[in-house]
Formats: C-alpha cells, sequence, structure tokens
C-alpha cells in the first residue's frame, strides 16, 4: 500500500472540498492513486444523491448576476436541504462560480447550463460531487437569462431569491429605478410584465373562478361572464408587473412611476426565482 502523506490528503481536500478522512480513506482505497481517489469521492456522492432524491431541497442560495456592460444577466438557484449549508460561505462560493460560467456562456437552459465545465468536469458532475462532501441533497434548481439594454440585477437579502430586470434604455440614470422595479418584483411576485404577457391558461382559470364567485353571491347567469371580466382586470393590476402600483408610491403604478423618470422608459422582461 502507497504511503498516504499528510500533503496528499490536503491535496485532495483543496480540489474537491471533501473532508481530510473522507480524503484520506479515499486515498487508501485508490492506492494513493489521486485521480482514481477522486473518481471514488464522486462515486460517493452519487451513491448519496440518488439515497437523498426524494428529500426535500427548499434551502439555498438564489445568485442574480449581470455582464460588465449590463447587457445581459442570469439567475441561478442552488437548493440545499437545510439553512445551515445554505449559510456556509464555500456554499455560497459554488453558487456563485455557477452564475459566473452562466453569465460567460449565456446557456439556453438549466440542462444546458448543467453540462457545461467548472475546473475539469460538469457542473452537474460538480454538483453531486458536492452532494458527497456536504451530505445533504443539492440540486441545480432554477437558471434564467436575460438581455436588453440595460440588465439590472437585485438579490433579496439571505440570498433567498433573486431578480433581473431588463429596460430599453441604457442611460446610466435609470439604473436606480431598475434597482426599483427589481425589488417590486422580490415583494410583489408579478406573475407577467403586463396583461398581454399573461398565459391564456391563467387568463380561462380566472375568468372560470369569477363566474363561480359570482355564482356563490347569487348573481343571475347572464350577468357572470361580465362580473368574471372585472374581477379579471382586477387580477391584472394585482399580479402584472407594470400594471401594479408601485411599492414606494401607492399613488402610481409602476408603469407611471417608470415615465416619471424617463417618459420613454419601460421594462422589456423580468425573472424571479426564489427558495422554497
Amino acid at each position: 500500500m502507497s504511503n498516504i502523506t499528510a500533503a496528499d490528503v490536503k491535496k485532495l481536500r483543496d480540489q474537491t472540498g471533501a473532508g481530510m478522512m473522507d480524503c484520506k480513506k479515499a486515498l487508501v482505497e485508490a492506492e494513493g492513486d489521486y485521480e482514481k481517489a477522486i473518481e471514488i469521492l464522486r462515486t460517493k456522492g452519487q451513491k448519496l444523491s440518488v439515497k437523498r432524491a426524494e428529500r426535500e431541497a427548499k434551502e439555498g442560495v438564489v445568485i442574480a448576476a449581470v455582464s460588465d456592460d449590463k447587457k445581459n444577466g442570469v439567475v441561478i438557484k442552488l437548493s440545499c436541504e437545510t439553512d445551515f449549508v445554505a449559510k456556509n460561505e464555500g456554499f455560497v462560493d459554488f453558487a456563485k462560480k455557477i452564475a459566473s460560467i452562466a453569465l460567460e456562456n449565456l446557456p439556453e437552459s438549466k440542462e444546458e447550463l448543467g453540462n457545461l465545465t467548472i475546473g475539469d468536469i460538469s457542473i452537474s458532475e460538480k454538483v453531486v460531487e458536492q452532494v458527497g462532501v456536504i451530505g445533504e441533497k443539492i440540486e441545480l434548481a432554477g437558471y434564467e437569462k436575460l438581455s436588453s439594454d440595460m440588465v439590472v440585477p437585485y438579490i433579496h437579502m439571505g440570498y433567498r431569491a433573486g431578480v433581473i430586470v431588463g429596460l430599453n434604455s441604457d442611460d446610466s440614470k435609470v439604473e436606480e429605478a431598475g434597482k426599483d422595479v427589481a425589488m417590486q418584483v422580490a415583494a410583489m411576485k408579478p406573475v407577467a410584465l403586463d396583461k398581454d404577457n399573461v398565459e391564456q391558461s391563467v387568463i380561462d382559470k380566472e375568468i372560470e373562478i369569477g363566474k363561480e364567485q359570482a355564482r356563490q353571491e347569487g348573481k343571475p347567469e347572464q350577468i357572470l361572464e361580465k362580473i368574471a371580466l372585472g374581477k379579471l382586470n382586477k387580477f391584472f393590476q394585482e399580479n402584472t408587473l407594470l400594471n401594479q402600483n408601485f411599492v414606494k408610491d401607492s399613488k402610481a403604478t409602476v408603469r407611471e412611476y417608470l415615465q416619471s423618470v424617463d417618459k420613454n422608459l419601460t421594462v422589456t422582461d423580468f425573472k424571479h426565482l426564489m427558495l422554497g
């Protein structure tokens, strides 16, 4: 059996983030073969990942980031089981690294992001590896991207939510307005940008709910549709970003607030991920 030195163990630990004893055991099992020891640790992670597949990973961190020119933005969610792990500096740094790779490459989907490499392995493989290191379920649970004239990020306290907002202007004076709107998204959780962006299935459901509510109130059948459409307009006001009351000034809608900053200013799109 090869002589396993403390330096060997430290080198493996620095590479993988695994515990010292886990690294030593892997090196012993691999008879000192460094690459084989890494594979043993990954295999441990894969087995643990399968074992914990049914566990809920409702904690974690959400990272929002934009490019230096502020033309592109991404938001990613890295989930784990416990708040203890979510607050670990190494876990947060890992999530930030994934966000950085996403921002550099702008993949089209979460699956494509998982296939990108971090070091010498894919992000998906690295996530599985970290399951073995940390000892609980970890998953890349969400990814969104956005491109616009200006993209503004916002991360809610404790990395519990992340938002990116696209604006139709690259004038630096509108950036603060973008931050205000990003905070609005995090607080009010709109389902769409404007009423024209709401999915038809959602509209149909709201109309049916409105009809049934009116029916339960004893309203005549012939006016149920009209009542439901009135309720639908209220739904649009409360749940579409540009029509919501602005949280910092309830006398204005978000659209009106933006126009007060610049008469042509508007939001082109937004992306929002949160824990839970």
